[in-house]
Order: structure tokens, then C-alpha cells, then sequence
């Protein structure tokens, strides 16, 4: 929080007074599970059902991920969250050039299906709810869980989970893109139709504000670019001849809990009032499901400190906490060693307890809005709900979304916005605990996970067997069909899928489609 001597404010520049009182709260409020479920999207919210504990895990190969995997369910976990190395995310093979050195090092690394099955072996995709954050590639990713479940015997009515599937936040904050932006929203489009007759209970996408924080942005920032990113998902849908009632009940959200703990509490109530409003008013929807506002919430990843580490401890569990005061349906916590290295296996277990612990200990799950009717949070709620509003119709002014985001319009808010916070730390404005105040010494060293040099080399090599392995005839003929299907305005997940059977990696796949759409250059946009 800045400060001066007496006035301070969030930030998003909302100023704290001293003491609230009736007048800044509203007189009356909605229940819980009523429109426009500011107090959450169920009547009796974690009484009925507790958040997902989904802690994200990804590292080195396949068998290793899939040892944590098996490590964190036998401990609690209740979800499957899984992170890709950044060739995955980028729509390239372990063996290609770009991708040296990079194998394996910020998630797991997956070129096709002999990666896919390796790393839910043993686990029953039936019985978990798994999500996964890719964006570019992520019809791919949900093609290849689609078809290890058909192996397991598991229909896809039964599989539950999401696929982050936002790569327009790809394009204002994290640079994890592959086709410029009217060709991707297509794919994206086109996931929504597979889905609806497919995997109809898989989430289609997770619009990202998580990202957007990490950058730098406010919180005001992320509230309304996330949504404004989902009015260009809905009228993409709208425009494909799909139906807000129906793929509306499919979308979900992802926010970032940081460090403002009553900010953020009142972040995550005020985007589900926007949403609900949004998607009555601007779309027409009347299924309720379609109106509630859905999120899962990742604590702050750019809050931890490489100085006293152990200090993150503290900074998660409070983070976390927001999120459980404002209606998060999953949440991860983050390792405290996170802003040094992958997370160790301790860093992970203590991240795990501290969710098991606001569940059960700290009366986590007891009520519904515990803070609504706070003089405090009421009023935050008002001013984030009324700034964000004003950033979306600016956004509408610009030609919505993709075009404020071509324009740079976006990018540069969030980058003024990151730099007033790094001159605010630098000026001792803002405090950071063991940073900028409360420092020590010499930092008191911690063990790290260490990734195995030889799981680089495993990969390559099973990536060079599969394609060894298969009928060239059939992964040529495949691959011919992707493109085709890319020149027309077919489903690209249908040839997209018997690629992926006849053993086509994610990278062959990619290619062939950068033939068609080309790649996006932001320097040249």
C-alpha cells in the first residue's frame, strides 16, 4: 500500500479512509446464488461443495510430473493442474532448434501422444478434475487428454476439467503466442463448438487475469481487461452461431490473489457483479449458470521475494486467504522458494497444507461472504466495480479487446502502471518487507529443486522413436487435412485430432498451421 503522511490508497490509486461506516455500504444485499452473485455463485457457497485444492505441478518429462502428480494426490489435492515447458506453449518439439536448453525447465515437456500417456499413467482421468494452463497450442493439449482418456475406456461426457485456452492475454502480458490474433480467436472458437459436443463438461476457457497482474498491472487493471477479454471470447462465440446460454455455462476465470488481502476480496466479488451484468445486458443470457461468474485463483507468483524467502510463507497463506473470502471455486498456492527455482517437494507440501489448513482449521468453508456487509469491502467493491467499468468502455470506444490490444493500448496502460510500482519500492513508498525494509545480511541459504540433466535427453529420444515408430503415410495424409481444413472455415479440431492419433507431434501440427496463418510479430503489428 502507498502511503504519504496522511492519505493511502491501493494500487489502483483507491484512497483508504480512516474509518467506514453505514453510509459506504449498501442497505440491502443479495443472497448468495442470486444474480448478480457479488456474494457468490452458490447459496451456500463451500458448505455445499469446498474450493478445489488444485496445486500446479510441472517439471522436466512426463514420468517425472507424473510422480508429483501421484505425491500431491496422495496428500490431499483434490485437481490436477498442469504446467508446460515453454516449447510446448510456443507449438514446438523438444528437437527443434528454439527449443535447446528449454526442455522440460518451466513445466512438462509434451511433443505427442507417448508424452500425454506417460504422464496420467495410473491416474483414472474419470475420477479427477484436471486443468491445464496452455493457450496457443491448447486445443492440442485437450485433444491428446481427450484420447489417453479414450484409451483408459473414458468417454469424454465424463471428463471434467478446463483448458486456459486465453491467448489473448498472451498478447498483452506474457508474449506466449503463435498466430496473430484473428486466426487464434478462431481455434478458440472452434474448441467451444468441439466441446459443446463432445466434452460438454469441460470448462472451454480460463480468461486470465492472472497474467495481467504478474506484469505489473493494478488491480482495477486486471479486473477490467480480464473481462474485456471475455466480451471478445463471447462475441466471437456469438458470431460463430454459438449460444450465450449454452457455451456461457463453460467459461471460467482466473485471477490472481495478491497481496491487498481487502482489495482483493472485494476484486473478486466486484468482477463477478460485472460479469453477471455483462453477460445479461450485453449478451442476452438467461441461464443463470451462464451468468455466475466462475474463477479459480493462483496466488501472487510475482509477490515472492528472493530475500527471506520464508517470508512467502506468510504472503501465500494471506493471498490465499483473499481468495477464500471471495468465493474462489480452486485455488493454488504457491512454494515459498518459488522466486529462486521450480518449487522443492518441501515448498510444495507446505503450499498443500497451507490450503488444508484455512479448510479446516481456520473456518475457511463455514459461511458464504463472510466479509459481505463490511462498511470496508462494500465500498471497495463499488469503487473496483465503477474504475473497471470505466476502463472496459474505453476498450468498447477502440473496437473492443483485440483491437485495443493491435493498437497497444493495453500493453501501455499495464506498463505505466508497473513502473509506478517499481519507482514506489525504489522509493521506499511502498513497503516490501525484507526488501526495502526489515532487511538482514547474508540471506540464509535454502536447498533447491535441481532438474535432472539426462530428462532433456530422454525426451528427444522418445520423440524420435514415435516418429520412427508410426505410418509416414498416415501422419503426411494427416497433417494435409489440418491444412486444408485451416484455408476453409471447418472445425480444426476434428483433423486436429486424427493428426494427433496418427502420431503427429505438437510441433508438425503447429507448423503446418503457421503455413496457413502465419506468425505474429508484435514489433510489426
Amino acid at each position: 500500500m502507498a502511503t504519504t503522511e496522511d492519505r493511502r490508497e491501493t494500487d489502483s490509486g483507491i484512497e483508504i479512509k480512516p474509518v467506514y461506516t453505514a453510509d459506504d455500504a449498501p442497505e440491502e444485499l443479495e443472497l448468495p446464488g442470486e444474480f448478480p452473485y457479488t456474494r457468490g455463485p452458490y447459496k451456500d457457497m463451500y458448505r455445499g461443495r469446498p474450493w478445489t485444492i488444485r496445486q500446479y505441478a510441472g517439471f522436466a518429462s512426463a514420468e517425472e510430473t507424473n510422480q508429483r502428480f501421484r505425491y500431491l494426490l496422495e496428500r490431499g489435492q483434490t485437481g490436477l493442474s498442469v504446467a508446460f515447458d515453454l516449447p510446448t506453449q510456443l507449438g514446438y518439439d523438444s528437437d527443434d532448434p528454439r527449443a535447446v536448453g528449454e526442455v522440460g525447465r518451466t513445466g512438462v515437456a509434451i511433443d505427442s501422444i507417448a508424452d500425454m500417456e506417460l504422464l496420467f499413467d495410473g491416474i483414472p482421468l474419470a475420477e479427477v478434475s484436471t486443468s491445464m494452463t496452455i493457450n496457443a497450442p491448447a486445443a492440442l493439449l485437450l485433444l491428446l487428454y481427450e484420447l489417453v482418456a479414450e484409451e483408459q475406456g473414458v468417454p469424454g461426457d465424463r471428463l471434467r476439467g478446463t483448458v486456459q485456452n486465453d491467448v489473448l492475454k498472451e498478447y498483452i502480458a506474457r508474449g506466449n503466442y503463435i498466430f496473430p490474433p484473428r486466426p487464434t480467436m478462431r481455434i478458440t472458437t472452434d474448441l467451444f463448438a468441439y466441446c459443446s459436443e463432445r466434452i460438454p463438461r469441460w470448462n472451454t476457457i480460463s480468461i486470465s487475469g492472472y497474467h495481467i497482474r504478474e506484469a505489473g498491472s493494478t488491480a482495477v487493471q486486471e479486473l477490467a481487461f480480464t473481462l474485456a477479454n471475455g466480451i471478445a471470447y463471447c462475441q466471437a462465440a456469438v458470431d460463430a452461431g454459438l449460444s450465450p446460454d449454452e457455451f456461457g455455462e463453460r467459461l471460467s476465470f482466473f485471477f490472481n490473489a495478491h497481496n491487498h488481502f481487502f482489495q482483493e476480496v472485494a476484486k473478486f466479488r466486484a468482477a463477478r457483479r460485472l460479469w453477471a451484468r455483462i453477460m445479461r445486458e450485453r449478451f442476452g443470457a438467461t441461464n443463470p449458470k451462464a451468468r455466475a461468474l466462475r474463477f479459480h485463483a493462483q496466488t501472487g507468483g510475482s509477490t515472492l521475494t528472493a530475500q527471506q524467502p520464508d517470508n512467502n510463507i506468510v504472503r501465500v497463506a494471506v493471498q490465499a486467504l483473499s481468495a477464500v473470502c471471495g468465493g474462489a471455486q480452486s485455488i493454488h498456492t504457491n512454494g515459498y522458494d518459488e522466486a529462486l527455482a521450480l518449487p522443492s517437494e518441501r515448498a510444495v507440501h507446505i503450499a498443500l497444507r497451507t490450503q488444508q489448513l484455512l479448510a479446516h482449521e481456520a473456518g475457511g468453508t463455514d459461511t458464504a461472504d463472510p466479509f459481505g456487509g463490511s462498511y470496508f469491502i462494500e465500498a471497495l467493491t463499488d469503487e473496483l466495480e465503477a474504475k473497471a467499468w470505466g476502463l472496459i468502455e474505453r476498450i468498447d470506444e477502440l473496437g473492443g479487446a483485440v483491437a485495443a490490444i493491435e493498437q497497444g493500448f493495453v500493453q501501455g496502460e499495464i506498463d505505466q502502471a508497473a513502473f509506478r510500482w517499481q519507482r514506489e519500492v525504489e522509493a521506499g513508498e511502498r513497503v516490501i518487507v525484507g526488501v526495502n525494509r526489515f532487511t538482514e545480511g547474508e540471506e540464509e541459504a535454502i536447498e533447491l529443486y535441481r532438474l535432472d540433466p539426462a530428462a532433456e535427453r530422454r525426451q528427444l529420444e522418445r520423440t524420435a522413436r514415435v516418429r520412427a515408430e508410426r505410418d509416414a503415410e498416415d501422419a503426411e495424409r494427416a497433417l494435409a487435412a489440418v491444412r486444408e481444413t485451416a484455408r476453409g472455415d471447418g472445425n480444426l479440431l476434428v483433423p486436429m485430432r486424427e493428426a494427433l492419433r496418427a502420431r503427429c507431434t505438437i510441433g508438425e501440427i503447429c507448423n503446418a498451421l503457421r503455413d496457413e496463418f502465419g506468425m505474429y510479430d508484435a514489433q510489426r503489428a
